[in-house]
């Protein structure tokens, strides 16, 4: 692809994420193509489907959950801190969108949900975690994936609602973490 294509490309993905986050996943491509500085032809040469620009949105999301796991992973610290900082990464990517954490909460674990591919991508992050902390000992063998996203999206939630800042939610965090750890 060509460098001025590629920068078109960019442009109409990050443009599409700001308008879907404003106005959902059904608003108007023109407006995409209007922010992202092309004309509509552009757009649709690149995304001949509102469900090809959608994939190309999630698939950044994807890379932005794998590479946000990785660098938990690579933290340094004691069992609660790393599971601390996993939580709060996780409720930062659930609540990129207003109501976005309700939604994908909601969705966990539901094999019809629309968005089950984004609740696998999560719940396969918290797995890895998990794996962590099982291999050293520190997490309730009883405890899945599914049940830390639900957890975790629920404090999301809540702090989403109530407009909760993030001095709030950390005591929420640490009272979920302390239930699934094992004691030292």
């Amino acid at each position: 692809m060509r460098a001025d294509a590629k920068r078109n490309r960019d442009r109409i993905i990050e443009s599409a994420r700001e308008v879907f986050r404003e106005q959902g996943y059904d608003a108007s491509l023109d407006e995409v193509a209007k922010r992202a500085g092309v004309g509509a032809g552009t757009l649709y040469r690149h995304f001949p489907a509102r469900e090809n620009l959608v994939d190309a949105i999630m698939q950044t999301w994807v890379d932005r959950v794998t590479e946000a796991t990785d660098k938990v992973l690579a933290f340094e610290g004691g069992e609660r801190d790393l599971l601390l900082h996993w939580f709060e990464t996780y409720v930062a990517l659930i609540s990129l969108h207003k109501g976005g954490p309700a939604k994908i909460t909601c969705a966990m674990g539901d094999p019809d949900s629309p968005i089950l591919s984004k609740c696998q991508v999560l719940s396969e992050a918290s797995q890895r975690v998990a794996d962590v902390l099982l291999e050293r000992g520190a997490l309730r063998a009883d405890v899945d994936a599914v049940q830390i996203c639900r957890l975790v999206g629920g404090v999301a939630t809540v702090a989403d609602n109530a407009t909760l800042d993030a001095s709030a939610v950390r005591p929420l965090l640490e009272v979920v973490a302390d239930g699934l750890l094992l004691p030292a």
